[in-house]
C-alpha cells in the first residue's frame, strides 16, 4: 500500500510539472511563430508568451507549480551564460581595444550612477536603487545583434565598436553581479568587502582559466576519436556544470561558473562544434527562462508604477545613447561614428533580467522592481531597430547645427587620438613584468593552498609527513617560482631603457622585487608546514637548492607554458592552415558559364547561394544581354540566360561545375572574351602601403577585387577587407584590364 501511495504521490506531483512545460512550450512556439511573421524580436514574444501564461492573466491556462518553473528558469540562465562563454573568448576581450572599452566603461559609470540618483529621487530603497543602476548599464547582445542582421550593418565600422562594447560590458556585468551579491549578503557599502570581492573574483578567473585552458583542450583532443556529437554535448555540459559547483561553493553566483567555462571552451578547437551543439538546448532553455521572465509581469503593478516605467524608458534610451556617444568620442571616433555608436546601445535585455532575478532571488528587491524592468526592456526592444536606422540622420543633423569651432575640435581630437598608437618601451617593460608577477603569484597561491587543505590533512598524522608534503609542494611550484623571480621579460625593450640612467633604478627594483616574492612564497610555504625555527633553516636550504637548478628549472617551466600556448592558440592556427591550404599550388583562373532556363537557383542572390563560402570561387562578373555587371556584389540577383565568370583553382572550378550540373545548368556553347581580367600585381604604389583592402579603395577605384594575396611565400586566398598592404606584396585581383593597369601605374 506504501509503495502505491508513494506512485500516485508522485505522479501527483509530476503532473503539473509537465503540464507547465507544455504549456510553457507551447505558447513559446505560438509567440515564435506570430513575432516571426511581424519581424520582432523574438524575446519580445518569449515575455508576451510568459505574461499570457502566467497567474496574473485568466483568460489563458495557467502554469500550477510556480516553483517547479523557477527551477526551469535557473537551469535557462546557467545555458544562457554558458553559451554566452562559447561566443565570447578571452581573446575578443584582449582585442577589443581601447576605443570600445572607454565606450562601454563611460557608458557603464553614467548609467549605474544616474539609475542610483532616481531611484534615490524617487523614494526607492537604496538596495533597490543600486540594482536599478546596474541594471540599466547593460545594453543587450541578444537585440543589438539582430537588430544589426536585419538592417545589414554589421559591415560598418560603428558596428565593431558596438560588438567590442558589448563584450566589454558582459565581462563588467559578471563583475557587478559578485559586487552586488557581496552588498547583498553584508547588507551596506564596505569600500574593504567590495576591493577583497574584486582580488577574490581576479584569483578565481585567473586559476579557472589557466588551469582550463591547460587541461580541457588537451582531454578533449585525446579523447575525440571517442566522442560522437552526443558524447561530446554530454561532455561539455557536464563541465559547464561541474564549474557551476566550482563557483557556488566558493561563493560566486552560478551564472558566473557557466560564463567561464564558456570561455574556457571557446579556446578550444572543438569550439564551434559544441557551440552548434549547445544551441538547440539553449533555443529551449532560453525560452523557458524568458517565459519565465514574463509571468512575472503583473498588470496591477505596471499600472500602479506606470510614471517609473516611462521614467525610466526615457533615461535608458537617452541615457545610454549620451553616454555611449561621449565614450566614443573620448576614445577618439569622429562624431557620426560616435553617434551611431550611442544611438544603438540604447536598451537593456538579457542581463538586465538576470540581475533582476538575482536581487529578487535574494531577497534585497523590492517586489515592483521586476516587472518594471521588463517594461522597460520591452519598450526599448521596440524602439532600437528606430534608434539605429536614426543614427545618421541625426549625426548629420548634428555635424549642420553644431558650431564649427566644435566640428574642428572634434575632428582634430580624433586625428589626433588615432594617431597615438604605439606603446613606450617603459609601458611595454611595466606590462611585461606586472603580467608576470600576477600570473604566477595567483599560480603559487593557488598550489600552496590547496596542498596545505587537501594533502596535508592525509598525512599530518605520519611521521615525515609534513616534510614529504613541503617537498612535494616546492618540486610543484619551483618552475613557477623561476618563471617569477629571474625569467627576463621585454629583453630588447630592457636593453633599450638600461641605456637611459632614468630607468636603471626602476628596472633593478622590479627585479629585485620579483626575487623577493619568490623568497616570500617559499618562506609562507615552509611556514604552514613546520615550526618558524625549522621553517627557516628550511628556506636557507630551498633558496640554495633553488638557484643552483636555473637552467633545469627553465626546461621544466618552458615545457609547461608551450603547452599552455599551444592549447591557447591551437584554434587560431588551425584556421589560419585552413585558409592557406587552398593554396599551393597557385592555380587561379577564369571560366564562365551561363544559367539555363530550368536553372533552380535562377532569381536567387549571390548571399543566398553562398558559393564563395561553400566552394571558395568568386563571380567576376555578370553578362546580362548588352549589360555587364562588374564584380557584383553579395545582393546581385542571377536570373536565367546570365553569363557569369567564376575565379578559382582548378579543384574549385571542376567542384563548382558539378554543382551546376546538379542544378541544371548549361554550359556556354560560345565564350566571348571579356575585358575582365584576372591579374597578378605587385604591390609598389606607396599610397596603398599600410591601408587595409577595404581603405585601398581597389574595388571603387579600379573596378578590382583582390581574391589572393602573395606575402613572403605564403598565400592567403580570398583575404578579408582589413588585411594591411604590405611593399612588394603580390596581389591577384580580377577587374577591369583598363582601369587596374591605369590605377596601379598612377
Amino acid at each position: 500500500m506504501s509503495t502505491v501511495a508513494t506512485v500516485a504521490e508522485a505522479s501527483q506531483h509530476l503532473k503539473p510539472l509537465i503540464s507547465d512545460l507544455g504549456l510553457i512550450l507551447m505558447t513559446a512556439g505560438i509567440a515564435v511563430l506570430i513575432f516571426k511573421w511581424l519581424k520582432q524580436p523574438l524575446v519580445l514574444g518569449y515575455l508576451i508568451a510568459g505574461f499570457l501564461a502566467g497567474t496574473h492573466f485568466d483568460f489563458f491556462p495557467s502554469v500550477k507549480d510556480v516553483k517547479s518553473v523557477e527551477v526551469w528558469a535557473e537551469i535557462g540562465v546557467i545555458i544562457l551564460l554558458f553559451s554566452l562563454g562559447l561566443e565570447f573568448s578571452f581573446k575578443k576581450l584582449m582585442k577589443v581595444g581601447g576605443t570600445a572599452s572607454i565606450t562601454a566603461l563611460t557608458q557603464i559609470i553614467t548609467m549605474v550612477l544616474m539609475g542610483y540618483l532616481v531611484g534615490q529621487w524617487m523614494g526607492w530603497k537604496q538596495m533597490d536603487s543600486l540594482f536599478l543602476g546596474v541594471i540599466l548599464s547593460i545594453s543587450s547582445t541578444t537585440i543589438i545583434l539582430k537588430t544589426f542582421e536585419e538592417l545589414g550593418v554589421k559591415a560598418q565600422k560603428f558596428a565593431g565598436i558596438v560588438i567590442g562594447s558589448l563584450i566589454v560590458q558582459d565581462i563588467v556585468a559578471i563583475l557587478m553581479m559578485v559586487l552586488l551579491s557581496t552588498v547583498a549578503v553584508s547588507q551596506q557599502f564596505s569600500g574593504t568587502e567590495l576591493v577583497l570581492s574584486v582580488l577574490k573574483l581576479i584569483f578565481f578567473l585567473i586559476i579557472w582559466f589557466v588551469s582550463g585552458i591547460f587541461f580541457i583542450p588537451t582531454l578533449l583532443k585525446k579523447a575525440k576519436h571517442l566522442l560522437t556529437d552526443e558524447m561530446m554535448l554530454i561532455i561539455s555540459l557536464a563541465l559547464c556544470l561541474m564549474m557551476v559547483i566550482l563557483a557556488s561553493n566558493v561563493g560566486f553566483s552560478p551564472a558566473l561558473g557557466a560564463f567561464i567555462m564558456g570561455s574556457i571552451i571557446a579556446e578550444t578547437t572543438q569550439a564551434e562544434l559544441i557551440e552548434h551543439l549547445v544551441k538547440p538546448v539553449k533555443d529551449l532553455f532560453g525560452a523557458i527562462f524568458f517565459v519565465s521572465v514574463g509571468m512575472l509581469i503583473d498588470p496591477t503593478t505596471l499600472y500602479e508604477y506606470a510614471f517609473p516605467v516611462l521614467i525610466l524608458t526615457l533615461i535608458t534610451i537617452f541615457g545610454q545613447s549620451i553616454s555611449s556617444t561621449i565614450g566614443a568620442l573620448i576614445s577618439g571616433q569622429p562624431l557620426k561614428q560616435s553617434v551611431q555608436t550611442g544611438m544603438s546601445l540604447s536598451q537593456i535585455g538579457e542581463f538586465s533580467f538576470i540581475i533582476a532575478t538575482l536581487g529578487m532571488t535574494m531577497n534585497v528587491t523590492s517586489s515592483f522592481l521586476y516587472p518594471i524592468v521588463v517594461a522597460v526592456s520591452a519598450i526599448t526592444t521596440f524602439t532600437t531597430p528606430f534608434m539605429v536606422k536614426m543614427a545618421t540622420p541625426f549625426s548629420e543633423f548634428l555635424e549642420r547645427k553644431l558650431p564649427r569651432k566644435w566640428l574642428k575640435r572634434i575632428t582634430r581630437y580624433s586625428t589626433n587620438t588615432q594617431a597615438i598608437k604605439s606603446a613606450t618601451n617603459w609601458q611595454v617593460v611595466l606590462k611585461a613584468h606586472l603580467l608576470q608577477i600576477v600570473i604566477h603569484t595567483v599560480i603559487i597561491t593557488a598550489i600552496i593552498l590547496l596542498s596545505s587543505k587537501f594533502v596535508l590533512p592525509l598525512v599530518e598524522s605520519s611521521k615525515f609527513g609534513n616534510a614529504i608534503t613541503a617537498l612535494f609542494t616546492i618540486i610543484i611550484i619551483s618552475p613557477f617560482l623561476w618563471a617569477l623571480s629571474l625569467r627576463r621579460v621585454a629583453v630588447k625593450e630592457v636593453e633599450i631603457l638600461r641605456q637611459e640612467r632614468r630607468y636603471r633604478g626602476p628596472i633593478m627594483m622590479m627585479v629585485f622585487f620579483r626575487m623577493g616574492l619568490a623568497i616570500f612564497y617559499i618562506g609562507f610555504l615552509l611556514n604552514i608546514f613546520f615550526s618558524p625555527l625549522v621553517a627557516f633553516f628550511a628556506l636557507i636550504i630551498a633558496i640554495g637548492v633553488y638557484f643552483f637548478f636555473p637552467k633545469r628549472l627553465h626546461r621544466q617551466y618552458l615545457r609547461i607554458e608551450n603547452h599552455f600556448l599551444q592549447n591557447l592558440n591551437k584554434r587560431e592556427i588551425i584556421n589560419i592552415n585552413r585558409r592557406y591550404a587552398s593554396l599551393t599550388p597557385w592555380d587561379g583562373h577564369m571560366t564562365t558559364f551561363t544559367i539555363a532556363k530550368e536553372s533552380n537557383i535562377a532569381g536567387k542572390t549571390l548571399k543566398e547561394l553562398r558559393m564563395r563560402e561553400d566552394m571558395g570561387i568568386n563571380i567576376g562578373f555578370i553578362k546580362r544581354g548588352g549589360i555587364m555587371v562588374k564584380i557584383p556584389t553579395k545582393n546581385e540577383r542571377l536570373f536565367p540566360g546570365d553569363e557569369i565568370c567564376v575565379i578559382g583553382t582548378d579543384a574549385q572550378v571542376s567542384e563548382f561545375k558539378n554543382y551546376l550540373h546538379q542544378n541544371e545548368f548549361e554550359p556556354p556553347k560560345n565564350v566571348e572574351k571579356t575585358e575582365i581580367i584576372l591579374q597578378q600585381l605587385e604591390l609598389n604604389k606607396e599610397e596603398l602601403i599600410g591601408k587595409s583592402i577595404s581603405e585601398s579603395q581597389i574595388r571603387e577605384r579600379a573596378n578590382g577585387m583582390v581574391v589572393g594575396l602573395e606575402r613572403n611565400g605564403k598565400r592567403l586566398l580570398n583575404p578579408e577587407s582589413d588585411v594591411i598592404l604590405q611593399k612588394n606584396d603580390i596581389l591577384w585581383v580580377v577587374g577591369d584590364k583598363k582601369r587596374m593597369n591605369k590605377f596601379f601605374k598612377e
